[in-house]
């Protein structure tokens, strides 16, 4: 008799870090934005992707961050809550603690990630199972549109390793830096857009994003990284009127 393993299958997931204590624009991840918190529209976007096992939040014990916590249970969504400014801490926690293989890095100041994106990473990092991937090692894609996964076991170790309070915030910094330690796998657009701005840094960012989902006439979620990018006076997005 002949008997056949299958190899269990991998949990992949997002983990969206946010803080209501953005210094340039304070409490901008739960601000109405075409009558959804911002936030609410990056969670129905990767809500969107196939490829992703679950979404989960993850964002500090303070206080501060109650009303995250809140919007995470009103929508659903796991939670996990960790100290303020160790990023990667608090990142870990919320991997272990919800049993994922690997999970996508992705920053809660990003309403119009686009979906397609992620799904691409997913499936990269499903084929050949690398440390990281990337879009992120060469900038080619928009800001906004950065996605980072990574194996769960090799995050857990390199943790050990950080060199710096900034290696600790900014989560991935020691990866780049140490790159030969490391299978980094990176993609790249092929017409780059790395200066357009689609993120939300300050108070022009979300006047520029809010313009462009009052010009969506479908739902927001089913727009893709092309089709926003059609909504935009020219190609360059420099600039983007009411």
């Amino acid at each position: 008799m002949t008997l056949s393993f299958e190899a269990p299958a991998r949990r992949v997931i997002a983990i969206v870090q946010a803080r209501l204590s953005s210094e340039r624009l304070p409490g901008k991840v739960l601000r109405p934005l075409g009558g959804r918190p911002l936030l609410g529209h990056l969670i129905d976007r990767l809500r969107h992707v196939p490829d992703l096992d679950g979404v989960v939040l993850a964002t500090s014990s303070e206080a501060s961050d109650d009303p995250l916590a809140t919007f995470a249970g009103q929508e659903g969504l796991r939670c996990y809550r960790g100290p303020l400014e160790d990023v990667a801490s608090r990142i870990l926690q919320a991997a272990v603690s919800d049993g994922a293989d690997a999970f996508v890095r992705i920053s809660g100041d990003s309403p119009l990630m686009a979906p397609e994106i992620v799904s691409w990473a997913a499936k990269l990092f499903r084929q050949q199972w690398p440390d990281l991937v990337t879009n992120v090692a060469t900038r080619s894609f928009p800001k906004g549109q950065s996605v980072e996964i990574l194996k769960t076991s090799t995050f857990r170790a390199a943790v050990r390793e950080f060199e710096t309070a900034s290696d600790r915030e900014h989560v991935t910094s020691f990866f780049y830096r140490h790159a030969d330690r490391f299978r980094i796998l990176a993609f790249a657009r092929q017409e780059p857009l790395e200066s357009l701005q689609l993120s939300v840094d300050c108070e022009e960012d979300f006047r520029r994003v809010e313009t462009l989902i009052k010009r969506m006439d479908r739902p927001p979620a089913s727009y893709g990284l092309d089709d926003i990018i059609g909504l935009l006076p020219d190609r360059s997005g420099t600039e983007v009127g009411a």
